[in-house]
């Protein structure tokens, strides 16, 4: 009888690992199809809004110094594309600034980084996590998921945010290239006669 907790346990983290998979599987079809980089990131805050139960997922790209909130799953159509903050403002700022992932169980509110907008319903969440949005190894937007009420994250929501914040960044790098290029591209020489990858328009 003591091994069915176990056992339990065992199915249930089985479960959730295949839930991850499914989850990156749906993420990677959005970068193979014909979709414009809005319906893309749509699709990745609505699927991580179901993987992680959470009440709110929203990605801010870089704008110059300022990050700009560009996709919801919630309505804020007189937010999105006019939400903005510096760089350096913000628990989504931190994250930007320091490339690292930002959990926060509870009172997000309260912590000393945190910027209010007044009009967002996310102020008065309770738990923030959040992860840099990666292109070239360089930060260029984040990626949040919050829930209204106190959540201790796992470190399956860390792994999937952090590595979805990696997938966006691809998204970003495949909309600067035109289809008819890639259709007409000569692939194999591509690989052979290319140096180390740098995002179009990206000075290293």
């Amino acid at each position: 009888m003591g091994n069915v907790p176990k056992v339990k346990d065992l199915e249930a983290r089985l479960e959730r690992t295949e839930q991850q998979l499914r989850l990156f599987q749906r993420i990677s079809r959005f970068l193979a199809k014909e979709m414009t980089l809005q319906e893309v990131l749509q699709g990745v805050v609505s699927l991580i809004v179901e993987f992680m139960e959470c009440d709110s997922c929203l990605v801010y790209l870089l704008d110059g110094s300022d990050l700009v909130l560009c996709a919801s799953n919630t309505p804020h159509p007189s937010t999105v594309g006019k939400v903005r903050l510096r760089a350096n403002e913000g628990l989504t700022g931190w994250v930007a600034r320091e490339r690292r992932l930002l959990a926060i169980s509870r009172e997000a509110y309260s912590d000393p980084r945190f910027r209010h907008f007044g009009d967002l319903p996310e102020d008065s969440f309770e738990a923030f996590l959040s992860a840099p949005v990666i292109a070239r190894n360089r930060v260029v937007g984040v990626i949040n998921a919050q829930h209204r009420s106190p959540h201790q994250h796992t470190g399956s929501e860390m792994e999937v945010i952090t590595t979805v914040g990696e997938l966006v960044g691809c998204a970003l790098v495949l909309a600067r290239m035109e289809p008819t290029a890639v259709a007409s591209a000569n692939h194999a020489e591509l690989v052979r006669a290319s140096g180390p990858l740098a995002m179009p328009g990206v000075s290293s």
